[in-house]
C-alpha cells in the first residue's frame, strides 16, 4: 500500500525503503530467533491459550526443554514476541529518522508504518481481539503494559516538538494515543467487522485526513 497523494513525498517514500531494507534478514536463524518465529506463527494461528509451547518447540525443530532454556515461561514467550514484531521496535527504529521531517511528513511515516505492521499482524491481532476476555488478569496487566510502553515511546516524539515550540500544549501521551488509534480503529472497522478488502485510495484517503485533523489540533 502507497500514498498515491497527500502527504507521502519523496523523502518519506525514502524512509520507508529504508525500514524495508532494515528488515531483511540476511544471516541464518539462531534458534532463539526461530522459537519466536515459530510463537507468532502458532500464536497468530491458535492464539495464545491455544498454541501450547510444545507445538511451537515442534514447530521451530527443537525439543521443549531447549525452548524453557531461551523462555522459561509461556508469558516470558508471548512478551518477546510483542517486543520483536509489533509496532514498538518498528517506531523506535523510526522516531530518530523522522526528528528533521515535516510534522506532517513525520505523521505520514508513523501511520503508514503502524498500518503495514497492522496489516502484517492481522491474523494475530484477530485472535487477540477473540480470546481476550478469557485471558488471566497477569496476561490482561501484561497487555496494558505493553500499550503503555507504546505510547510513552511515541509521546518522546511529541515531547520534542512541544520543547522546540512547535506543538500546543497537549498531554504527549494522549495524544499518541489518539493518533494511534484513529488508525488502528478504522482498520478494525474495514478488516474485522465490514470485512472489507480496502484498495488503496481508500486508506490513503484516511491517512491523509487523519494526518490533517491531527495536525490542525496539535500544531501552534
Amino acid at each position: 500500500m502507497g500514498f498515491s497523494q497527500g502527504y507521502g513525498d519523496g523523502r518519506s517514500s525514502n524512509l520507508l525503503e529504508m525500514q524495508k531494507d532494515d528488515m531483511v534478514i540476511s544471516e541464518p536463524l539462531s534458534t532463539r530467533e526461530k522459537i519466536l518465529e515459530s510463537a507468532l506463527k502458532l500464536f497468530s494461528q491458535k492464539g495464545y491459550l491455544g498454541a501450547t509451547t510444545r507445538q511451537i518447540a515442534n514447530d521451530a525443530g527443537i525439543a521443549e526443554v531447549t525452548l524453557f532454556r531461551h523462555f522459561p515461561t509461556k508469558e516470558r514467550l508471548l512478551g518477546e514476541v510483542f517486543q520483536k514484531y509489533s509496532f514498538l521496535p518498528e517506531l523506535r527504529n523510526i522516531l530518530p529518522k523522522i526528528s528533521n521531517l515535516d510534522y506532517r511528513e513525520a505523521l505520514f511515516v508513523l501511520v503508514k508504518s503502524f498500518l503495514n505492521t497492522l496489516f502484517l499482524r492481522k491474523e494475530m491481532i484477530k485472535i487477540i481481539k477473540s480470546e481476550m476476555f478469557r485471558y488471566p488478569e497477569h496476561i490482561i496487566a501484561f497487555y496494558q503494559s505493553f500499550l503503555d510502553e507504546l505510547y510513552s515511546t511515541l509521546a518522546i516524539y511529541f515531547t520534542e516538538k512541544q520543547q522546540k515550540g512547535i506543538l500546543k500544549n497537549f498531554d504527549p501521551k494522549l495524544g499518541g494515543r489518539a493518533l494511534l488509534g484513529m488508525v488502528f480503529s478504522y482498520f478494525e472497522i474495514q478488516e474485522f467487522i465490514f470485512n472489507k478488502d480496502s484498495g488503496t485510495e481508500d486508506y490513503d484517503r484516511a491517512l491523509n485526513e487523519f494526518i490533517e485533523i491531527f495536525s490542525r489540533g496539535t500544531l501552534k
